[in-house]
């Protein structure tokens, strides 16, 4: 494509959204994406594939991930993210809930107050600020929810655009346990559709979700969403397994385009006028400490030393129990039911952080059979055939999801010595959590405990850890502020330092909240989207 206006790297939840609002605001645009295109029809039900091997995510063989807790430990390759590597990136794959942050998420720091050994500090933006862009992302994709039913919400301009999805046996003995405690449960707001949508289909509850692609075009994806919308402008084209290797940028500091490779590791220089940085919270600053010059030496719209820093992570713990009645809990999508009740930081708890939860079953049938049965089962014969025939119909999960507190040393770098498979530096991550993280991701499991209890469950188990594990939810590496020296973008996520670069996923985040990112991730981005426009409208591009 000649004269290309605007390169999106990354084709996920905020690439998809800058894609399409920039090609139908006239701008011709090309989409960098390092994995494949797929399309419906490539999409199985494989659990071994997607769910034991997750098949949709990134490679360890290809993209090494080194982990190490803190400086004094030696990083040690292990998978410690998980994000989609095609075509609509984690929205492929993602369980699709579909959460907006609360108004206090934006001015907790002014609440709360310090927390000794973090960065915390107020967003420098509103939800007043991003409520139409929640609401513009709700409509344009398709999300399925019952507005008010969550007393605990923010307030909002209108209704969800489709009804909520129907309530599993999960929902209905979560409601019981949680109303039994005085406690709020309301419908999930999903990014699936409960009714056919703008020329898609309804669920139709196959079970096969989280981790997998919808072939029924049901799941919200920007894959089968806002890319088709941009492609069908005629100014955009999505270019599929493009490896980019660093953004370019000239003497006077501004981006002159991207160098990637193509699918036949041949090296491509893709000439813009401006970038936009969207390839996740651990890619995007890692790309940009790859891209680093005379002019940029640690790393490109990094004068403040942030880029990377800040790293927030996926806190959260399942505690399962077993019912009386069979449930069939794998049926159809992941989540039909929430709980915020306990969302506010309090300092009467003497720490601080919140949690929300979700009622779901956690589980496949091949890894239900390696991993789900409680402690003390019997692992093998016929007890153990027993076992599973009660056990798998008869269980559900509830989930707490809490804070991950910034921290400036957790952080995304370049490993001194791993290189992936086009031979550039390998990510390497330290990352530990906080301890009021810790204490507050251990004060919600207890509630979680008691909600089962209170539904009537005849054994729970679990086990708690508090330990790092497998993120999904990568925040804060490049975080927003109004301050050069101690943010890497503004208030719409235009890099500080490079006026004609752009940042915009998780990385902006400046509080992790309690998890859930991609409808924040979202309205990040369309905002981001209008305030391109509207700086091209003043001659400022």
């Amino acid at each position: 494509m000649p004269n290309v206006d605007f390169v999106v790297i990354g084709s996920g939840a905020a690439g998809g959204v800058m894609a399409k609002e920039l090609a139908e605001a006239g701008f011709r645009v090309v989409v960098l994406e390092q994995g494949p295109y797929l399309k419906e029809k490539d999409f199985t039900h494989d659990e071994v594939h997607y769910v034991r091997h997750q098949g949709l995510t990134n490679d360890q063989k290809v993209q090494p991930v080194l982990f190490r807790r803190n400086d004094g430990e030696t990083a040690q390759p292990w998978k410690a993210i998980a994000y989609g590597r095609q075509v609509g990136g984690g929205t492929v794959h993602f369980a699709a809930n579909y959460w907006r942050f609360h108004e206090s998420d934006f001015h907790e720091h002014s609440t709360f107050g310090d927390v000794p050994g973090s960065s915390f500090t107020d967003w420098p933006i509103t939800y007043a600020d991003l409520e139409p862009f929640y609401a513009k992302a709700e409509r344009d994709i398709g999300v399925s929810g019952l507005a008010g039913a969550n007393p605990f919400e923010a307030p909002r301009s209108g209704p969800y655009p489709l009804p909520p999805m129907p309530v599993k046996s999960s929902g209905v003995l979560f409601d019981r346990g949680a109303k039994k405690l005085g406690l709020h449960p309301f419908p999930a707001p999903v990014a699936i559709l409960s009714q056919p949508y703008q020329g898609r289909g309804a669920c139709t509850h196959c079970g096969w979700c989280q981790w997998f692609g919808c072939e029924m075009r049901a799941k919200s994806s920007t894959l089968a969403t806002v890319i088709p919308q941009a492609v069908k402008t005629g100014r955009c084209e999505v270019r599929a397994n493009a490896y980019v290797r660093r953004i370019q940028t000239d003497k006077t500091g501004r981006v002159t385009g991207v160098v990637y490779f193509d699918a036949k590791r041949k090296e491509v220089f893709l000439k813009a006028k401006g970038v936009v940085l969207c390839a996740n919270g651990v890619e995007s600053p890692r790309l940009l400490l790859l891209s680093k010059s005379n002019r940029f030496p640690n790393g490109l719209a990094n004068s403040s030393g942030l880029v990377g820093r800040n790293l927030m992570w996926d806190n959260s713990h399942g505690v399962q129990a077993l019912f009386e009645h069979p449930l069939h809990d794998y049926k159809s999508i992941r989540v039909t039911r929430v709980l915020h009740d306990f969302y506010r930081a309090d300092a009467k708890r003497g720490f601080y952080g919140g949690g929300a939860m979700d009622a779901r079953f956690g589980s496949f049938p091949a890894a239900f059979a390696l991993n789900g049965l409680p402690a003390g089962t019997p692992r093998w014969g016929l007890e153990y055939k027993k076992a599973l025939a009660e056990y798998f119909p008869r269980t559900m999960m509830v989930v707490g999801h809490s804070t991950s507190l910034p921290v400036e040393n957790n952080r995304v770098d370049l490993d001194p010595q791993a290189k992936d498979a086009w031979g550039l530096p390998a990510v390497r991550i330290t990352f530990d959590f906080h301890p009021d993280d810790q204490k507050t991701a251990r004060w919600l499991w207890d509630k979680q405990i008691a909600i089962l209890e209170a539904a009537g469950a005849r054994r729970i188990w679990g086990e708690y850890n508090d330990k790092p594990g497998l993120s999904a939810h990568l925040m804060g590496t490049c975080r927003m502020g109004t301050d050069p020296q101690r943010s890497v973008v503004n208030t719409w996520s235009r890099a500080h330092d490079v006026p004609n670069l752009w940042v915009v996923d998780g990385s902006n985040f400046v509080t992790s909240a309690r998890q859930q990112p991609t409808a924040t991730i979202q309205a990040l981005a369309y905002r981001a989207a209008a305030g391109i426009v509207e700086a091209s409208r003043r001659g400022e591009l």
